[in-house]
């Protein structure tokens, strides 16, 4: 018989924030625990798909949470669709040794049209009068409307922005605890957001992290207990750690001060769009990577040379070097850039906030060419912030206006947390704990033999 298993994704937990998470640290003492070792860069998108396919970057070609897409001449952030990862996904390969077996996937990413049996992932309404409704999307159809009538709407914005809280991960989990009492998949994949928010606002080191840290270790806590009644074993892991960080880098500022002719600018009703279609370089920042692309192969060396002297820029890395590190693919910019570890790259382009574009202070995490983590944030500038959310709201909701929701600083100082390089102290890397002794001679796993792991515990 199949062993049935669940593979809960604690996002941003590390070994120095166990002592704060008794569930957690008492399943990880009568267990396996290992630090992972994660590819390069480690971003939600590269670590989940290196560790659903056992495959490197450069093979599944998830170079980034986003990239530059070429044919479209678009920088394009947080696409869904699984045809975006090459390799064999995990449950495809078990269902090979076991056609019976069934899989649900709880808000792992690039959940929308795969394989699996059962999936739920974030998909909100946007309506034509600009307004965005919380809402899910699932396979089949019919767990959408069977799940938020149990458990009410999706609670998007508690998924991301300024509110974003526990509340988003309580549903994740309880949807999850839902869909398996009606049909019992026999792979589990649970996606548990809540550390990522207040990591990367106040910083792994902030007095009031413990509060947090428990608040999800009583989560895992229900779904340890449930899946335990269950007969269901459980792996606890995270996709990454979260450094502390002490100062930005703009670099497409940087880029646009050094080199003012090539990066292309457009003007719209007075504000500054970045063409990247027209531009001989850019930059597409993620967290503490940023993937530069550049049209004149001939001048690559030219910009590496410059960039190596930076300050905050740990490693300048053209195709030769992303080889080494596995994630040299057709996405992948020419050059690659990596931070220091207590720094991060902004998206920002712009040299005068007045010109900054109006989504630049909007919660809106497709236009923007880059990650922008101030989207956690109220723009302390607002005497009255939530008063003003609340006209904004009222506009939208009641006057049906379209107006923009501009409450997002453009400050990226505000921001303490981050992650993407992957050498960093080992007490902010990402763990793994398994109820299997993992087979390795020291005190780490390659992420990429996750898939594995997962494997021997369904079929011994």
């Amino acid at each position: 018989m199949v062993q049935k298993v669940a593979v809960l994704n604690i996002v941003a937990l590390s070994s120095s924030l166990l002592e704060y998470a008794p569930t957690i640290s008492e399943y990880a003492s009568q267990h396996t625990a290992k630090i992972i070792n994660q590819d390069f860069p480690a971003v939600t998108t590269t670590s989940q798909s290196s560790m659903l396919t056992g495959e490197k970057p450069s093979t599944h070609g998830v170079v980034g949470n986003g990239w530059f897409n070429h044919q479209a001449n678009e920088i394009q952030f947080w696409k869904q669709s699984n045809a975006l990862v090459s390799g064999e996904m995990v449950w495809d390969a078990a269902k090979k040794m076991d056609p019976t077996s069934t899989v649900a996937n709880f808000f792992w990413w690039y959940n929308m049209y795969s394989s699996a049996d059962y999936s739920v992932t974030p998909r909100p309404i946007y309506k034509a009068n600009g307004r965005k409704h919380p809402d899910c999307y699932t396979f089949p159809a019919d767990l959408r409307d069977n799940l938020q009538e149990k458990l009410g709407v999706f609670p998007l914005f508690n998924f991301w922005g300024p509110n974003a809280n526990i509340k988003s991960t309580q549903w994740i989990a309880d949807a999850a605890i839902e869909t398996f009492k009606k049909h019992e998949p026999t792979l589990n994949f649970v996606y548990l957001p809540h550390l990522d928010y207040p990591l990367q606002k106040i910083g792994p080191n902030h007095p009031e992290i413990p509060k947090y840290v428990k608040e999800i270790d009583d989560v895992v806590k229900q779904l340890l207990d449930f899946y335990a009644s269950q007969n269901v074993e459980v792996i606890l892991l995270s996709e990454y750690g979260i450094t502390p960080v002490s100062k930005p880098i703009h670099i497409n500022r940087v880029l646009r001060k050094k080199f003012p002719d090539d990066i292309s600018i457009r003007i719209e009703e007075n504000l500054e769009l970045l063409d990247a279609g027209a531009s001989q370089i850019f930059a597409v920042s993620d967290h503490q990577v940023s993937h530069l692309y550049i049209k004149n192969s001939n001048k690559i060396q030219f910009y590496k040379k410059y960039l190596e002297t930076i300050d905050g820029i740990q490693y300048v890395l053209d195709k030769a070097a992303q080889k080494k590190l596995k994630i040299d693919h057709p996405r992948s910019g020419e050059l690659l850039l990596i931070s220091n570890t207590d720094r991060w790259f902004t998206y920002y382009y712009w040299l005068d906030d007045k010109k900054a574009p109006d989504f630049a202070r909007t919660v809106d995490i497709h236009r923007k060419p880059g990650y922008d983590p101030c989207e956690l944030f109220l723009d302390p500038n607002i005497k009255f912030p939530k008063l003003k959310i609340i006209l904004k709201l009222f506009q939208k909701k009641i006057l049906n206006q379209a107006t923009l929701l501009d409450v997002i600083p453009l400050d990226a100082n505000l921001v303490k947390g981050s992650h993407g390089n992957t050498e960093t102290d080992d007490c902010y890397k990402s763990i793994i704990i398994s109820p299997r002794a993992l087979d390795t001679l020291d005190n780490c796993i390659d992420n990429t033999e996750v898939k594995q792991l997962i494997l021997s515990l369904m079929f011994d």
